[in-house]
């Protein structure tokens, strides 16, 4: 599996968004069209020859509750423009004052929806933003509500995510390998001709076709997570058009799966020492009485699990929690540490009781599955499609051992979980069209990155590196834990965002909240 996905994020917006979606549709007894004015047609940039017909489109817009929703037409393959088409689903929730146009969010992922997080507008955004923007997201080609991607059922997901994540010996690389095989067999064969035109060039070019039907010259944006990687590909190719951009918890474009797995397993690392501190002033750590007791102690219990899995997962359609599962509850709790006595909990109940009930419904909801079996969405699907046309990856076992092992170095309790972890990618129906590369977006506006120093998925370093390679950036830093930090929890980071986007006040250089 793989973690680069600021989802989490949105722990504490569940509820609202289990409201709200019943809104976020365009049919129905709610729903009835709009008569608002078109925008002026925009010209395609230089670098999408033949793109006429989608830069020209008059979006129609229906209201769904209390805000508009509408379909962007793109083609399947930005080369052939003339081809196939498909729809990609957006929202657009009206600025709560006067309106000075459009932001547009991602969440991450990849694979995560951005109408979904569009419609916590309340929650994503400070408030003096809300009031001076319509917060529009859209479902990136593949996901969700976008001619989505689906490769394999929802049992056979449940296995491949199950599956024992750090291979011992040779018997189990190879039956890793055949998993992982199996996974892009199946993708190439299941989710059509859409599968080899997800990549984040192509969401990329959607969201310049978005910028033009919206009426904008520039594009305002906020991304998290993977949704940095989306908004500095754009402001790469489109570098002009770059509005107001906010980049929030960076994965740098110029990774190579080595790196990226790398740098994941000792942000991982550190944020687990973190809630392992958490743990141990508590006084009642059913790991140990200290850091080191407690990260020794739970690489003890995943491989205890690995070698004996719990069969009380207190779902039916789990018959046992095992390393996949477990890791993947603890991984969860990473992310944010308002989840920690979650975890603690579990692991008390899983250690005393051998109940790994808690553990696993933190997997589910990492995973959006739902208890009893089937999922909410299909991220964990289209975040290999997505990651593998961005990243190649290598067939080696031995390199993938060796990368293993020395991630082990840095990161013993997540090195080998994270190396192993983009192996499907090697086995992909297709290719990168290009290797990942720097970008400095030179011409572009003003981008402000953003980095968290116990980022588990997204290493602050990351957003270091980010800053220095754009053209025109800054940085401001959040000494803090859990992933991506506006809007989550430092008054500090938000006031800088905030005034930027409503004012377009640059926040202080090299500023540290």
């Amino acid at each position: 599996m793989r973690v680069t996905t600021s989802r989490i994020a949105l722990v504490a917006l569940l509820s609202a968004l289990a409201l709200a979606a019943t809104a976020c549709t365009t049919s129905g007894p709610r729903t009835t069209t709009t008569s608002t004015a078109s925008p002026a047609a925009q010209p395609p940039p230089p670098n999408m020859p033949g793109s006429d017909r989608f830069y020209s489109q008059h979006l129609v817009w229906k209201s769904c509750g209390s805000n508009e929703c509408t379909k962007l037409l793109v083609p399947v393959d930005y080369a052939r423009p003339a081809g196939a088409t498909i729809q990609l689903a957006v929202i657009k929730v009206p600025a709560k004052g006067t309106s000075k146009g459009a932001l547009v969010v991602n969440p991450g992922g990849p694979g995560g929806s951005g109408v979904d997080y569009a419609l916590a507008a309340d929650f994503i955004v400070g408030k003096p933003v809300r009031k001076a923007y319509d917060i529009v997201g859209f479902d990136p080609r593949g996901v969700g509500r976008s001619a989505p991607i689906t490769c394999v059922t929802a049992s056979q997901l449940d296995a491949f995510l199950a599956f024992d994540p750090t291979p011992d010996d040779a018997a189990e690389e190879q039956a890793f390998a055949d998993n992982a095989k199996s996974f892009a067999s199946a993708c190439a064969k299941n989710a059509g001709p859409l599968l080899a035109n997800v990549s984040t060039v192509d969401a990329a070019k959607d969201m310049d076709v978005l910028r033009a039907a919206l009426g904008q010259t520039k594009l305002n944006y906020l991304g998290k997570s993977y949704g940095t990687f989306l908004g500095s590909t754009y402001a790469g190719l489109f570098p002009k058009n770059v509005g107001r951009f906010v980049l929030d918890g960076v994965v740098p474009p110029e990774l190579t799966n080595e790196q990226l797995n790398l740098g994941q397993a000792e942000g991982f690392e550190r944020a687990t020492r973190a809630w392992a501190q958490s743990c141990v002033d508590t006084g009642e750590c059913v790991l140990g009485s200290s850091v080191d007791e407690v990260m020794q102690g739970l690489r003890d219990l995943f491989r205890t699990i690995d070698q004996s899995p719990v069969s009380d997962t207190g779902d039916s359609s789990v018959p046992e929690l095992t390393e996949g599962w477990a890791s993947t509850g603890v991984a969860y709790a990473m992310y944010d540490q308002s989840l920690w006595p979650q975890l603690d909990d579990a692991l008390r109940v899983l250690v005393e009781h051998k109940d790994g009930s808690g553990l696993m419904s933190m997997a589910d909801s990492y995973a959006d599955r739902k208890k009893g079996g089937g999922y909410t969405d299909n991220i964990m699907q289209v975040i290999y499609a997505v990651n593998c046309l961005d990243r190649p990856d290598t067939a080696s076992l031995a390199d993938h051992e060796r990368q293993a092992a020395e991630a082990e170095k840095v990161a013993p309790t997540w090195g080998a979980f994270l190396m192993w972890s983009s192996l499907p990618c090697a086995f992909w129906p297709d290719k990168p069209a290009a290797p990942p590369e720097k970008i400095s977006a030179a011409g572009s506006g003003l981008i402000v990155v953003v980095g968290t120093t116990r980022d588990p998925a997204t290493p602050y370093e990351w957003s270091v590196m980010l800053n220095k390679e754009l053209a025109n950036s800054t940085l401001i830093t959040f000494d803090g834990d859990g992933h991506t930090a506006y809007t989550r929890s430092n008054s500090c980071v938000d006031d800088r965002i905030d005034a930027y986007y409503v004012k377009g006040t640059p926040p202080p250089a090299d500023l540290r909240c």
